[in-house]
């Protein structure tokens, strides 16, 4: 017999609110569960399918892309175009917010190498920082 967990349980694993939950399963991202004595008892299924929702989530995903996404890792069905348009898609903004992060990050790091920042330093650090706004589209109007 597998485990079932009780809502209040599963929705604090995933730092939701049993509203949450109980909406989830009201548009159709989780299934139904089994109720005893009319309360809702979660089994271990339920709970993978969470974690991959809040994984998805930390990814950017929308709770719809997450829905579609469940759909796609199926084990009875091969994965459908849809699916596959939407993990590439998801592939390529995730590629991009990588490259972001790790320019950010040289900018950050090279504004620490420095003991003692000069006007210069500085001038040539926010030029830096303007260039990548510019290139990551993060701003049209940066002067």
């Amino acid at each position: 017999m597998s485990a079932s967990y009780p809502i209040g349980e599963v929705a604090r694993r995933f730092g939701l609110s049993p509203s949450a939950l109980r909406f989830y399963e009201s548009i159709g991202l989780l299934p139904e569960p089994a109720r005893v004595s009319g309360r809702r008892r979660y089994g271990d299924d339920t709970v993978e399918q969470l974690a991959v929702i809040a994984a998805a989530q930390r990814a950017g995903f929308t709770l719809q892309e997450a829905a579609l996404l469940l759909e796609g890792l199926r084990a009875d069905v091969p994965p459908a175009d849809a699916w596959r348009a939407l993990a590439q898609s998801k592939l390529d903004e995730l590629d991009t917010a990588a490259q972001q992060i790790d320019e950010m990050r040289a900018m950050l790091r090279t504004g620490l190498s420095c003991d003692c920042l000069d006007v210069d330093d500085i001038d040539a650090f926010r030029a830096r920082c303007v260039a990548w706004a510019r290139a990551s589209g993060v701003s049209e109007q940066v002067e």
